[in-house]
């Protein structure tokens, strides 16, 4: 699949890949702040943004289109960091092509969910899918509107102006939605579990850096996933990002920027 993606700045390629329900927009403020030290490009990845829609939505083939992209780049070895459902793509691509990187970087996830945390974060997802697909688009006259009714069922401010920035205007001054919703709540349990285990085997990585970005105030990432995640990176680094959750880059965009400068 030919993803859309937006280029910054100049210098050695760096690729950052966008979480759940998020897109390229919300790294732009942070790929300026380090474009004078890499030329750093942001996709949308499918089902999200500007991309293509899918019904397939899997690790796999999102990292199948990463590799797209970099062919169509052509830069040779690269950067490359993801956050959060970016970051497990940004894994499964090291894990099958690790001779084109020169760094990887990881936000506040790991490479499988614990059953326990797999549960939780299901739950709290399905809750935020289901309540988007219960939105009347075509009967609502303005985003007010629309967030108000998301209001019902997600009490998070935060949370639901998120999942507003993927509102769009149609021509026809209807709305939609950019995301591919359907096709995310159908794939949802995959996103959420993470990588399969098959994938580890054999894999090990010791030829660049790695290091994980971790949310203070997430758990997300716990510290006895710090053994299973240098199991497959052994020699992978963890920095604590300061008073940030799991929307690391937007709680704490300085810290997150100077860890991507550490690659360097």
């Amino acid at each position: 699949m030919k993803l859309f993606f937006r280029k910054y700045g100049d210098g050695p390629p760096l690729i950052i890949l966008h979480g759940l329900y998020g897109s390229s927009d919300n790294w732009v403020s942070l790929a300026k702040s380090i474009s004078d030290r890499f030329t750093v490009y942001l996709p949308d990845q499918r089902n999200h943004g500007q991309s293509p829609h899918s019904d397939v939505h899997d690790y796999e083939s999102m990292k199948a289109d990463l590799y797209e992209l970099v062919e169509e780049l052509g830069p040779g070895r690269f950067f490359l960091a993801g956050h959060s459902m970016g970051g497990r793509t940004a894994m499964a691509f090291a894990i099958n092509w690790p001779e084109k990187l020169y760094g990887l970087a990881i936000g506040d996830v790991t490479p499988r969910s614990s059953d326990e945390k797999f549960f939780e974060a299901y739950s709290a997802h399905t809750k935020i899918l289901d309540s988007v697909l219960s939105v009347d688009l075509e009967q609502l006259k303005s985003r007010n509107e629309i967030e108000a009714v998301l209001a019902q069922t997600i009490d998070s401010e935060n949370i639901r102006g998120f999942i507003m920035k993927n509102l769009r205007r149609n021509s026809d001054e209807t709305f939609a939605w950019k995301l591919n919703v359907p096709v995310l709540r159908r794939n949802l349990k995959e996103i959420i579990r993470g990588l399969e285990p098959r994938n580890f085997e054999n894999a090990e990585f010791s030829g660049f850096p790695v290091i994980f970005l971790k949310g203070e105030n997430s758990d997300y990432i716990s510290e006895e996933d710090f053994s299973d995640i240098r199991r497959l990176f052994p020699g992978a680094e963890f920095d604590v990002i300061p008073g940030a959750g799991h929307w690391i880059h937007a709680d704490n965009p300085e810290a997150v920027r100077n860890s991507f400068l550490r690659l360097i």
